[in-house]
């Protein structure tokens, strides 16, 4: 037996990292000539480079886009205090045009109240029309103890 016959030659990386093994190849056979597709290889004449098959020009790519949609506005949706009855803000606002009287609390124990017709309930506040002078009275929603409906 000879050294050449349990020679295993070393390995080698691919373009992408991966190991690749190399077969050996015996020494009384030459390795053919790498052929192009258009002309294959014939003994005696000269190997021409690989050159690939022209392809029709293409124009460039463009990038995908999706159709256009009309753009609709996005309305903000109102928070559950203000929908449900079951806060303040939802059950006065089941009662907006209705004559009130609207008792606030001052302090600790002082309470003072204000009449007319309920326009406006927003998060924080309340607004009012007093009957005599047609103004509005922009209230505060947390100082608020008692609201008296009339029917």
């Amino acid at each position: 037996m000879n050294f050449e016959d349990f020679y295993i030659e070393p390995l080698y990386y691919d373009f992408e990292g991966m190991m690749q093994p190399t077969v050996p190849m015996p020494p009384s056979m030459p390795m053919p000539p790498p052929s192009s597709p258009s002309r294959p290889y014939r003994p005696g004449r000269p190997v021409e480079p690989f050159q690939p098959p022209m392809q029709p020009f293409q124009p460039p790519m463009q990038p995908f886009q999706p159709p256009m949609q009309p753009v609709q506005p996005i309305e903000p949706e109102e928070p559950p205090v203000v929908r449900s009855r079951d806060y303040i803000q939802g059950y006065l606002r089941s009662i907006i045009g209705r004559y009130v009287k609207v008792e606030f609390i001052l302090g600790t124990n002082m309470l003072m109240d204000r009449e007319g017709t309920l326009l406006e309930v927003g998060i924080d506040h309340i607004v009012l029309r007093e009957p005599e002078t047609d103004d509005h009275v922009v209230a505060d929603l947390y100082s608020i103890k008692f609201v008296r409906v009339f029917y």
